[in-house]
């Protein structure tokens, strides 16, 4: 008799990443007999906080990993914000290495202050203040935190990758923040499937909804734990989970949840095509030193021109994160709507000023 439906589901996902991460390393190292030694097999990593939809991860990778000849182990990140999370954290790993994962770390991060920790042999700082004048509120602080701290435990264990339990309702949550920004197509694009440098992060459960996930657990007997944080309506992202998305399928209808993961698939695509136009325009209107010629920018679409702008300031040092629509738009009026405005300035530092037709970016 085979696993309960949910399992088989969640593996086949986990299963079809692993496949893609040896496509990868074999690739890599052009020697794909390789990925096939054994203990000496890529290793792949977990990142798991104890909730059902990492634990469901671990769970499905330290059943498939062995079976492709991969290594396979996970990461808790212990964020320092309720009382008793080390305790809390060693629990974690404590399961995790029942599950047969190997090896299994715990790191410690410090959200909010300019300092380091030592908990748990680890040590990152997410900061909540930064020093262009833009405030990252706590939720934003903790999740740089994490993935710097999952950055640091895969490059010293060596990682092919890290695979992450985002869902499909994840997925959607994000989408829906997005939407509540007024961000364009690449925010509304959601969470690639891979993402980060080389690819290290990967999102197995991004086409499962949750309650998939959860049923897993229930079917295996996993032990799971509730993050208080998930339900305090003091964050935003939990007040998207509890409140908007139930009263937008009461209003709507059930499907909202599918509707926009796939919302986010079409932006993705959208927003894919559209960087590559804006690359291969970028080669053309930009001269040796960097500036761009009006003319040429003018003739370009909107959604284009824009995205020129954006990665011009970026290449002379504002950094992409507090670089905002307001601010591309502002350029943008140098060359839709000039009226000898005077330089602008730019997050990190860095001007623009148009002269001789061409837009000039320079240290402020």
């Amino acid at each position: 008799m085979g696993p309960h439906p949910t399992v088989a589901a969640i593996r086949l996902a986990v299963r079809r990443v692993l496949h893609d991460v040896l496509a990868a390393s074999a690739d890599a190292s052009a020697a794909p007999s390789t990925a096939t030694a054994g203990a000496a097999g890529p290793l792949v990593l977990a990142a798991c906080s104890g909730g059902a939809d990492s634990m469901a991860l671990a769970a499905a990778l330290a059943f498939e990993a062995p079976r492709l000849g991969m290594r396979a182990g996970a990461v808790t990140v212990d964020h320092g914000l309720q009382s008793g999370s080390a305790r809390r954290a060693q629990e974690v790993v404590e399961r995790l290495r029942a599950l047969g994962l190997d090896p299994v770390d715990a790191i410690g991060v410090t959200v909010g202050r300019q300092s380091t920790t030592a908990a748990h042999g680890g040590a990152y700082v997410g900061t909540a203040g930064t020093g262009t004048g833009r405030r990252v509120g706590p939720e934003a602080a903790a999740r740089d935190a994490r993935y710097a701290a999952l950055d640091t435990v895969a490059e010293r264990r060596g990682a092919a990758a890290v695979l992450l339990g985002h869902t499909r309702d994840d997925q959607a949550e994000t989408v829906l923040l997005g939407l509540a920004r007024g961000s364009g197509t690449r925010s509304l694009s959601g969470m690639a499937a891979v993402s980060g440098t080389g690819g290290r992060y990967r999102r197995p459960f991004l086409l499962l909804d949750r309650d998939t996930v959860r049923q897993g657990c229930l079917a295996q007997g996993i032990t799971v734990w509730e993050d208080p944080h998930n339900h305090d309506p003091a964050y935003t992202r939990s007040r998207v989970r509890h409140e908007a998305l139930p009263v937008l399928e009461k209003s709507l209808g059930k499907g909202v949840v599918q509707a926009l993961a796939r919302t986010a698939q079409l932006s993705r695509d959208d927003a894919d095509a559209l960087d590559q136009w804006a690359a291969d325009a970028q080669a053309d209107v930009a001269g040796d030193d960097g500036s761009l010629d009006v003319a040429r920018l003018h003739r370009l679409p909107a959604a284009v021109r824009r995205r020129v702008l954006r990665r011009a300031a970026v290449a002379a040092g504002s950094p992409p994160g507090f670089l905002f629509a307001r601010h591309i738009e502002e350029v943008d009026r140098l060359v839709t709507g000039w009226r000898g405005q005077k330089a602008l300035n730019l997050p990190g530092g860095v001007a623009v000023r148009r002269a001789d037709g061409r837009l000039v970016f320079s240290p402020s």
